[in-house]
């Protein structure tokens, strides 16, 4: 048995050490955020937190991750910004992580394949600079990581007015 804190919660799961995380999130924990995109960290489409760094879950094993370590998927998102603000249950059950609500708002999405990685790096973009530039937010999606963020559409002007715009709904929230 391996132990999990997934979105604030703990999870025994059966799985051998080196299953990766994405599987095991998808398959056991039947979360849909994380996408299978390459299978190789290089799109970012099973994108997740942990402890607050975005991390590639395609290649993340089992045995890599510690079981006091936070993983946060989409899924999670509302509930980690209802703990950073310290909501109370009732409103954390109707709050949508200012990263969701800008997307939303700004209609980001085409196919929504890459939007759980983009939405992920934004929200670890964000929580480390709350106000970053236009260069930053682009470093952010391709240079800062692994690999860069992948979007078949290619609705990267829309993401990185979203991000802008979750930037302006996180620091009315601060």
């Amino acid at each position: 048995m391996i132990t999990l804190n997934v979105n604030g919660k703990r999870h025994e799961v059966q799985s051998p050490g080196d299953t990766p995380l994405l599987y095991v999130l998808r398959n056991d924990l039947h979360l849909i955020g994380p996408q299978f995109g390459c299978g190789l960290a290089q799109c970012g489409a099973c994108s997740v937190l942990i402890d607050g760094k975005e991390t590639r879950s395609c290649v993340t094993a089992l045995s890599d991750v510690a079981p006091n370590q936070e993983i946060t998927t989409l899924e999670g998102l509302p509930g980690r910004w209802a703990r950073q603000k310290h909501l109370s249950a009732e409103e954390a059950n109707s709050t949508l992580h200012p990263v969701q609500q800008a997307w939303i708002e700004e209609q980001t999405p085409q196919c929504g394949f890459c939007q759980n990685g983009m939405m992920i790096k934004a929200t670890e973009l964000l929580e480390s600079n709350p106000n970053p530039s236009l260069a930053q937010i682009k470093e952010a999606f391709t240079t800062s990581g692994v690999s860069p963020n992948l979007c078949r559409c290619g609705t990267y002007v829309a993401i990185i007015e979203a991000v802008q715009h979750a930037a302006t709904i996180m620091a009315k929230g601060r």
